[in-house]
């Protein structure tokens, strides 16, 4: 049995972020956030089927596709910024940090899409009502973990810290699976939510600083089955590894 998650509302979001670090929108609110409507996030999906596989499984897993790509966001402004690999220290993930992993880009069809830079400037000024206003770094990854192989691990490094401001998971899709529950917690206390995000294109945005998350394995109701989610995260001053 899934749990679902307690929503917040558009409105309420920087005052919920601030209280407990973490907030979960509706579809519904995720459009009020972004002013997008949700055929125009629908638009996205397909290309969520387009996604190579990750090579760097230090699990020796095929479980994970992804896409990954930079930008930087000032006020209305959305930049690409060019391609380059996705690195963190290992402080914020002990499996794979220390590691250049080059992803193959996002497809320029769906970064040039008005509903794509739209949810970017949107979480830019969610992290500039919460951090202050500057410029944004931000990362997007498109990822499908399958069950091809029996399971399928979302964040095969565990709980964890993202090394950044701003974390944003929209659950675009989950097809044929069980399990991928959400569990968030506090960075430094006993206090811990679970729940699982079902519905397409509701958002967890998570404070980096103040909490920590992670997604339980999914394994296959019947057949193959995937989960398909887009994380986006935003870093004050530089993308990690200058």
């Amino acid at each position: 049995m899934n749990l679902s998650p307690a929503f917040t509302e558009a409105h309420q979001l920087p005052a919920v972020l601030r209280r407990q670090g973490y907030a979960v929108l509706s579809p519904g609110a995720v459009c009020e956030l972004s002013d997008c409507r949700l055929d125009d996030l629908r638009d996205l999906r397909s290309s969520w089927d387009d996604l190579a596989p990750d090579d760097y499984l230090k699990d020796g897993g095929r479980y994970r596709r992804r896409r990954h790509s930079c930008f930087v966001v000032e006020g209305d402004e959305v930049s690409p910024a060019p391609h380059r690999a996705h690195w963190q220290p290992v402080e914020y993930n002990a499996l794979h940090g220390g590691m250049q992993r080059w992803f193959e880009p996002m497809d320029s069809r769906v970064v040039q899409l008005p509903a794509w830079a739209r949810l970017l400037r949107s979480l830019a000024a969610v992290s500039s009502q919460l951090k202050g206003r500057r410029p944004w770094y931000v990362e997007a990854h498109q990822f499908r973990i399958d069950t091809e192989g029996g399971i399928g691990r979302p964040t095969p490094e565990g709980a964890h810290r993202d090394g950044v401001d701003l974390v944003g998971v929209f659950m675009v899709g989950r097809e044929g699976i069980k399990g991928g529950e959400t569990r968030v917690f506090e960075a430094n206390g006993p206090a811990g939510q679970r729940f699982t995000l079902t519905r397409p294109w509701s958002l967890l945005l998570l404070d980096d600083e103040r909490v920590i998350h992670e997604s339980t394995p999914i394994q296959p109701v019947a057949g193959h089955g995937h989960r398909d989610t887009l994380v986006v995260t935003l870093r004050a001053g530089a993308f990690q590894g200058g």
